[in-house]
């Protein structure tokens, strides 16, 4: 079970959000550099980064950010990022500077087929990020909920080839209420490919509970809020998860 400490970018520094909103968001870290150093320190081995201001302007906003990290951390660990990618060239930029996974969210629901080229070209290197209230999936960060389902567009994305799917529960995101298991169980049981938990992760209930079900086919989850306040110690946490399913 891969514990994925998050780094949200928002003007260049590091904060975590409730529930999508940039008004409600909290900085941990003028130096998300820093922060990164921290938790592959203590045995990170991937980090989330999402650039916050390019989810919402629709192209990459915090890229001087993303590329320090990557020249710091990127040989040491995978990092995989989100947030404002919506052409083959910023993927194409982004994996030469050292990212390893680019999480396509709005773009894969909105443009289907452009996620279709981006599988072709950079196959094994992309992630789709499906945010969902209620099994209805949710676009444009959050603001907006579809009418789509979201084991049917995990199934047909699957068939496009991509990595894993990262699967949040919207309504739990930075609100430390817990990992929607049913939910997250239920999409994996549904698909070959890797899921990634995210969404309300607050203890170490939630790890032990997401390692019973690794073999479902939940590869991981994204560790924020939790891990930043301090009601997880995330090497503890990694720990457990190691000695529990090895």
């Amino acid at each position: 079970m891969l514990l994925i400490p998050a780094i949200d970018l928002k003007d260049g520094h590091c904060v975590r959000l409730q529930q999508g909103d940039m008004k409600l968001s909290t900085t941990f870290s003028e130096e998300p550099i820093v922060m990164a150093r921290k938790w592959v320190d203590k045995g990170a081995r991937r980090l989330h980064l999402v650039d916050l201001n390019g989810a919402f302007a629709g192209h990459p906003k915090n890229e001087s950010a993303i590329r320090k990290i990557l020249k710091d951390v990127g040989s040491e660990v995978d990092v995989q990022l989100g947030g404002g990618i919506r052409d083959l060239d910023t993927i194409e930029r982004y994996l030469d500077a050292g990212l390893r996974y680019v999480i396509i969210g709005t773009a894969a629901v909105r443009n289907p087929g452009f996620l279709q080229d981006a599988c072709t070209a950079f196959g094994g290197h992309i992630i789709v990020g499906l945010d969902a209230r209620d099994g209805k999936v949710a676009t444009d960060g959050w603001s907006k909920l579809t009418r789509h389902d979201v084991v049917d567009l995990g199934k047909k994305f699957e068939d496009f080839g991509v990595e894993s799917i990262i699967y949040t529960d919207i309504g739990r995101d930075g609100m430390l209420t817990g990992i929607n298991i049913e939910a997250t169980v239920r999409l994996a049981q549904a698909l070959t490919i890797p899921v990634i938990a995210s969404g309300g992760l607050s203890n170490m209930a939630d790890i032990e509970a997401l390692c019973a079900v690794e073999d479902e086919g939940v590869e991981g989850v994204i560790c924020g809020r939790a891990i930043y306040n301090g009601n997880l110690d995330f090497e503890t946490a990694q720990e457990r998860a190691d000695e529990l399913n090895g």
